[in-house]
């Protein structure tokens, strides 16, 4: 195996860009005869995915190993957090749930050592598979009252020996303060590790901040390697839900209109993805029950708090608005904390989400829920609706939904088992993210809607490949990658 040095990728702030830079080099080195694999020691977020072992880690990381060609493993992602409430998470450890914690609890509390010793195994069980690994901080890295016991940023980039980018974002303003202030804020063996910074979405012709780029290298005395430009015909997953707020679009003429449910818990939202890439398809979020009156077909998306979600809905109207929509022959479909939200009731006996221990559903569905400690993390091939292509998704739920009335199963596993509940073409449920990523369900579920896509079929895997490629090709057209294989070698 070739080797380097590890890389990491780190920001003056979150959303920055890390995580799309961090993929675009997967593929880079991928491309370039490497063997890499993405490393993110803690991430928090609602948006996971379930490993070819039944584990769990953030989806940035899955996006990731895809690009650079590998299976995902919980090793790229020890640590994840997923928020429940504004104040508590879930705390997810090498795959698997260890308890909830409250902020301060997590980030005040003596356990972050141990945290950290987990986050250092894994990097190294990592760093002996691959080469090499590339890192990614999370949010700032000078955070002065957090730094101490950081497990995420430059103490891994310490541990690691990584060759380490600080990426500023030009396009949100404050460029020369933020990148400045971060570094100045370092020790002197942080700043030590910093190897050149990247400018990150650029609008415009780059020549004119030649001036601008010389000061800052003035400034920090570190060498800006690379200005990347501002894209937005590139799709990579986003790894944050805070990307949604682009997509608070309304119903429009001549296409299907459906509306995906916005809830303020709201996980694993790149299910529509695909969908949102179907050309008869305007896709849109929403929270709002005149919105919701327009569209076609509604979803129900999951959640990490569905009781919670589940009375936020009633309380605002959209659950009725919902329902209204069920009634006037509108199609309605609900995916994991939805599938819960579409049945007759949710109970959580042992408070694992909510105080409340239980809630009536929607009644759309005959189906009940009970909530459980035991995390349910797998992939999964199926048939839908009794067909013959063979589809995938991945399964992350903590619920068991029995069924009320008679059986209708949505879909069969191959050892032939079943998941969700099939009312009709127009109601139906399931706990599998990812459903709507197999063209069979997406071609049923527009038929009432739409003809058939005509021409070649949309092949979305393809489709994800060609985007990896397109982003290394503009990170090579606008980094000095010479100067970043040059720290990297051994």
């Amino acid at each position: 195996m070739r080797t380097l040095r590890p890389i990491m990728f780190v920001g003056t702030a979150s959303d920055v860009g890390k995580s799309v830079i961090t993929t675009g080099f997967c593929r880079i080195f991928k491309q370039d005869g490497y063997q890499p694999a993405p490393f993110k020691a803690q991430n928090m977020s609602l948006n996971s995915y379930a490993t070819p072992e039944g584990l769990e880690i953030g989806r940035a990381q899955a996006v990731q190993a895809e690009a650079a060609g590998i299976p995902c493993h919980t090793d790229m992602n020890p640590v994840l957090l997923k928020p429940t409430s504004d104040k508590s998470s879930q705390v997810i450890l090498n795959g698997k749930p260890i308890g909830n914690q409250s902020a301060y609890d997590y980030f005040m509390g003596n356990n972050r050592a141990e945290l950290f010793t987990a986050v250092r195994q894994a990097f190294d069980r990592l760093q002996s598979r691959f080469s090499p690994v590339v890192l990614e901080g999370a949010g700032s890295i000078s955070e002065l009252n957090l730094k101490h016991r950081d497990i995420t940023n430059l103490r891994m980039a310490q541990h690691a020996g990584a060759a380490t980018y600080l990426i500023g974002d030009i396009d949100r303003g404050g460029l020369f303060g933020s990148v400045y202030g971060t570094l100045a804020l370092l020790t002197p063996e942080e700043r030590a590790l910093i190897r050149g910074i990247i400018v990150n979405k650029f609008r415009g012709d780059a020549r004119l901040f030649a001036d601008g780029r010389r000061m800052l290298e003035e400034l920090t005395g570190v060498p800006v390697v690379g200005i990347l430009p501002f894209f937005r015909d590139i799709f990579i997953e986003e790894e944050d839900s805070v990307s949604l707020e682009a997509k608070y679009r309304s119903a429009v003429t001549g296409k299907v209109n459906v509306a995906v449910i916005l809830l303020k818990r709201l996980s694993n939202f790149t299910d529509f993805d695909r969908l949102e890439h179907d050309p008869r398809v305007n896709l849109f979020y929403t929270n709002q029950p005149d919105e919701i009156a327009k569209a076609d077909i509604v979803i129900l998306p999951g959640s990490k708090n569905t009781i919670e979600d589940l009375l936020a809905l009633k309380n605002n109207g959209v659950a009725g608005a919902i329902y209204s929509a069920h009634k006037r022959g509108k199609t309605v479909i609900g995916i994991c904390g939805g599938y819960q939200m579409l049945g007759e009731t949710i109970e959580d006996p042992d408070h694992l989400e909510s105080a409340v221990e239980a809630i009536p559903g929607l009644g759309l569905l005959p189906v009940r829920t009970v909530l459980q400690p035991t995390k349910t993390t797998q992939q999964r091939q199926f048939l839908y609706r009794a067909g013959t292509e063979s589809c995938t998704g991945y399964e992350i739920h903590m619920g068991h939904t029995a069924v009320t009335g008679a059986p209708r199963p949505l879909v069969q596993f191959p050892d032939g088992r079943t998941d969700g509940y099939f009312l009709n073409a127009k109601c139906w449920g399931t706990y599998l993210h990812g459903i709507l990523d197999n063209a069979t369900v997406i071609d049923d579920l527009l038929a009432e809607y739409s003809s058939p896509s005509t021409g070649q079929p949309f092949d979305f895997r393809q489709f994800k490949e060609q985007q990896y490629d397109r982003l290394a090709d503009v990170i090579r057209a606008h980094v000095d990658m010479d100067r970043v294989y040059a720290s990297l070698r051994l």
